[in-house]
């Protein structure tokens, strides 16, 4: 059973229909839309500051999310996926964003919609990624344009698979 641990008077609001592995820890100030999926390992760490997470996100294994104390927010959007150990620290994730495996997000950067960060990029403090874009690299820096239809259509079979592979453990 995933550890679900108020903290500071603030205890974690789960919505419908979410999975939460067994070793997933969801902490403090943290709000979790519906139809979202928390994988193995991950921490949401809502205990210095809020994390808002919209309706189908997933948030792969061993990601962290985390904030600075009185400083930074998370905002994640809707219809979001997030690989494999990222870290996002303070950031906003708007509508349909694909953040790839070991990526890092820090503090007051925002990634706009129909937007893909790459593995293992960087995205530095106040970075402002543009919509419909690529971004990959250390620090990540924009690769190219994408029409905002194929990210769509990418990111909704990634969200829907992880619907899907929810699915498996709720038998």
């Amino acid at each position: 059973m995933a550890l679900i641990k108020s903290v500071r008077g603030f205890t974690p609001k789960i919505g419908k229909n979410v999975f939460l592995a067994d070793n997933a820890t969801v902490i403090g100030d943290t709000e979790i839309g519906d139809d979202c999926s928390i994988w193995f390992n991950t921490v949401l760490r809502g205990d210095v500051n809020s994390i808002r997470i919209g309706n189908k996100v997933n948030i792969q294994d061993g990601t962290v999310l985390h904030t600075l104390y009185q400083k930074s927010t998370i905002n994640i959007g809707n219809n979001v996926s997030i690989g494999h150990n990222a870290t996002i620290h303070g950031a906003t994730i708007e509508d349909n964003v694909l953040i790839g495996i070991g990526a890092t997000v820090l503090d007051h950067a925002v990634v706009g919609s129909n937007s893909i960060v790459a593995a293992n990029a960087l995205v530095l403090t106040g970075t402002k990624i543009e919509p419909n874009s690529v971004y990959a690299g250390v620090p990540a820096k924009k690769v190219k344009d994408i029409e905002p239809q194929q990210t769509k259509e990418m990111i909704d079979k990634i969200a829907n698979n992880y619907l899907m592979y929810a699915g498996w453990y709720k038998e």
